[in-house]
């Protein structure tokens, strides 16, 4: 015991300070693909590399639609490699979390005329006031693995480490759904693990809260459509908050998580680009 606090002294404080300060990304990090619309042709080798749904292409001869679901990037970054013309790069960007499922969909439409016609979606938000009344500074939290691969829950595990520590922040996990505020879900959902998400959502007091965590449990990720699982959360129980990434970061988890309380503002909004073949950018709407 003598050993492990003179250790400790000697190592010092290990706990970073975010969300005070912000994680630094090494330069290197992959992150969600990026597209500059000046240099994509339309050829569409990357929509044919991407191992999920993610990626999708369509034509009518005179334009094309490139479209991006991030709820279904894994970030292996094949569309990257396989882009003939080099319009796709991976950014290291990992703020994804966000409550409306929409806003994960990047979209371009390249026109000859420049022109589209953006679809605007809104999802309802429920019991906002409500929970940032109740459990603004303090949140309980019950994991549900719903068959995941283990990635997003390694990273979970972090948060109650003496790194990241996220009781400091008034958040804890408990043992049991009936004494929690927030269910946090990993996996696609399998169909035999789907009776046990309905059992916990329904065990789990009002007013509560469900994130999906990862790319599995938001969008099916290399299984959707498979018919072994549900293809994410939300196809089985009303998701409030998504936190993408294949797996999300544990920064990423604590911004989703503090988005959840309402005590941060979503940094990822819906996109819809329109551009000339080969011309410069438009202005977004």
């Amino acid at each position: 015991m003598l050993k492990t606090l003179i250790e400790r002294l000697r190592n010092g404080r290990a706990t970073v300070d975010f969300p005070k300060r912000p994680i630094v990304m090494p330069p290197h990090a992959r992150g969600i693909p990026v597209l500059d619309p000046v240099l994509c042709r339309g050829h569409g080798a990357c929509a044919d590399a991407c191992p999920t749904p993610a990626l999708s292409y369509a034509t009518d001869g005179e334009s094309w639609q490139w479209r991006l679901d991030l709820a279904a990037c894994v970030m292996c970054g094949l569309c990257a490699e396989t882009c003939p013309t080099g319009a796709i790069t991976i950014a290291s960007d990992d703020d994804l979390a966000t409550r409306n499922r929409f806003d994960l969909v990047r979209q371009t439409i390249f026109r000859a005329d420049g022109d589209a016609a953006f679809e605007v979606d809104e999802l309802a938000t429920r019991f906002r006031e409500r929970v940032a009344a109740t459990l603004r500074r303090s949140l309980h939290i019950r994991h549900v693995d719903a068959g995941s691969d283990n990635g997003a829950d390694w990273e979970m595990s972090t948060l109650l480490g003496p790194v990241y520590d996220v009781q400091r922040l008034g958040i804890d996990f408990v043992a049991s759904p009936r004494h929690a505020d927030l269910l946090l879900v990993t996996g696609a959902v399998t169909r035999n693990l789907a009776p046990a998400l309905w059992h916990t959502y329904d065990a789990t007091p009002e007013p509560r809260i469900v994130v999906a965590l990862g790319t599995d449990a938001c969008g099916g990720g290399v299984t959707a459509g498979s018919y072994a699982t549900a293809g994410g959360v939300d196809r089985c129980i009303p998701v409030d908050v998504y936190i993408p990434g294949d797996p999300p970061r544990p920064w990423a988890i604590i911004n989703g998580l503090l988005l959840a309380l309402d005590r941060r503002e979503a940094a990822v909004r819906r996109s819809a680009t329109s551009v000339r073949p080969g011309g410069p950018r438009a202005r977004r709407p």
